[in-house]
């Protein structure tokens, strides 16, 4: 039996993975026993990473029907093919149990499959395991009631972030060539920065979110997280478009998407605008901010290296806005009693319930401050103005990226890098310094790519968001820094 290091799986991209099998290199059998091996190996032993919930037990099997089909019609079943996904566990799977991270929902077995799952397994993917994630997506760090803590993979006495904690830490490891996240304020965003991915945060609705948990509804999206662009973008292309399942799915058909982002990626930076928000960077009078900033100056100077114009912009009364425009505590309590209530199994269970019954990590402070909040969003008597000033926010933005003629806007994914266990205890969810909720709490677009590593190792990541609807014009400016930069480095294991 051939081993992971000698089919050469380590930072293999999609279009490698489909050439080998087009070219009867490789079988997907192979490559899924493989990812298997690799999951047993680094995540279940060695480093623990601990970023798998449950495998996929009918996953061989489904490799040998691509593998017979591939040899039976010579084509690819589709432009996923054999490709191995790991998928967070607040997003629903037919062949494997979703516990959305919280202990009391051990056992469920979803009757359908989210529209992002169908669509992947149409496409030819392999959804080979689910991942960690904290209780209910409720903290930007890994701890679960079902799982534990989670590592990161580049250094593992830090957090690989949240709350697509598990996504993050097995696509960085190479136990997946892509993951799937969701993101309500930062889910994808942060925890791909942390560990030196590509993430992606499309407008709300552009991928269809039916069969996935929410925090917030109409801010939640989903997500790929990948170790390139392209590879993003491809599974991207799969997920995206029209579900009449979701009611924000409308959004897909605006903006004029085109038939396929990945056809977009080629053409290069030359002409762009992008602005550096300067005041969504940290304090330089902190260690910790003042490193992320070193590499958010030297990635405007490759910004620019690459073709575009950068120009310093500050979006007013940002810190005001985020704190004004946060919803977590009105609604999310209510939008996770929906998820609940619209599956048979678990129609009787109530999030405040479990957190009543001590179901759920001691360290979540957002959770316990989301069953404090009222069951119907309505009752909070500043809900509806936090609506209009989103509105006010999201033509805050835009104003800023029309008066100078910008593109894009640019700023630090986070501005601290990924902290280290004992450091997590400084913050509560609602005031750690993330820069992921300015593109979630206006609805926006917007990709991070990884900008490179601390002194101590750490990866960083920036941010590029786009205008609504506009992920294309993110895609291809990361795209470009992408290939200017070749900051993905792989994690090392003793």
């Amino acid at each position: 039996m051939s081993t992971f290091d000698e089919l050469a799986l380590e930072e293999i991209t999609i279009a490698d993975l489909l050439h080998r099998y087009a070219e009867q290199q490789v079988t997907v059998r192979e490559v899924v026993q493989a990812y298997l091996d690799r999951i047993a190996a680094v995540d279940a032993g060695g480093a623990h990473l601990n970023s798998i919930i449950t495998l996929n037990e009918e996953a061989l099997t489904r490799a040998d029907e691509l593998d017979e089909q591939l040899r039976e019609t010579g084509e690819l079943t589709g432009p996923l093919h054999g490709v191995v996904i790991v998928a967070k566990d607040n997003i629903d799977t037919q062949d494997m149990d979703t516990t959305c991270g919280s202990e009391a929902l051990k056992g469920f077995r979803p009757e359908v499959d989210a529209a992002v799952i169908s669509r992947l397994k149409d496409a030819g993917a392999i959804v080979l395991a689910k991942t960690t994630l904290p209780d209910f997506a409720t903290s930007w760090f890994s701890f679960s009631s079902v799982s534990g803590e989670t590592k990161n993979p580049y250094d593992l006495n830090h957090d690989p972030g949240g709350s697509s904690s598990g996504s993050a830490a097995a696509v960085a490891a190479n136990l997946a060539v892509a993951g799937l996240g969701t993101d309500c304020g930062g889910s994808v965003r942060l925890p791909s920065s942390f560990c030196n991915l590509v993430g992606v945060r499309s407008t709300p609705g552009v991928v269809p979110r039916t069969g996935t948990g929410f925090l917030v509804a109409f801010q939640d999206t989903v997500g790929p997280l990948a170790r390139t662009v392209e590879d993003a973008v491809t599974v991207f292309d799969a997920i995206s478009g029209f579900d009449s399942g979701d009611p924000y799915s409308v959004a897909a058909t605006m903006g004029r998407p085109p038939a396929s982002y990945r056809d977009g990626l080629g053409r290069g930076m030359d002409g762009a605008r992008i602005g550096l928000v300067t005041n969504a960077l940290g304090d330089d009078q902190d260690p910790r901010c003042a490193a992320v900033n070193t590499l958010a100056r030297q990635a405007v100077a490759d910004l620019r290296a690459a073709g575009a114009e950068v120009v310093d912009v500050t979006i007013p009364n940002l810190a005001d806005y985020l704190v004004d425009t946060s919803q977590y505590v009105a609604c999310s309590r209510h939008d996770i009693d929906v998820y609940l209530a619209e599956r048979e199994p678990l129609k009787d269970l109530r999030v405040a319930d479990i957190a009543a019954q001590g179901k759920y990590h001691p360290e979540l402070d957002l959770l316990e401050a989301v069953v404090a909040g009222p069951e119907d969003p309505h009752e909070d008597p500043q809900y509806a103005e936090r609506f209009i000033l989103r509105e006010q926010f999201t033509r805050a933005i835009l104003t800023v990226m029309a008066e100078h003629g910008l593109d894009a806007l640019t700023y630090p994914t986070t501005q601290i890098p990924a902290p280290s266990n004992a450091e997590r205890q400084e913050w509560t969810v609602l005031t750690f310094p993330t820069n992921t909720l300015i593109a979630s709490q206006a609805l926006l677009p917007s990709i991070t790519v990884p900008a490179g590593f601390t002194n101590d190792g750490i990866p960083v990541g920036i941010e590029l968001v786009t205008r609504p609807y506009d992920e294309a014009t993110g895609f291809r400016l990361a795209a470009a820094y992408e290939q200017k930069t070749h900051h993905r480095k792989a994690p090392k294991f003793s």
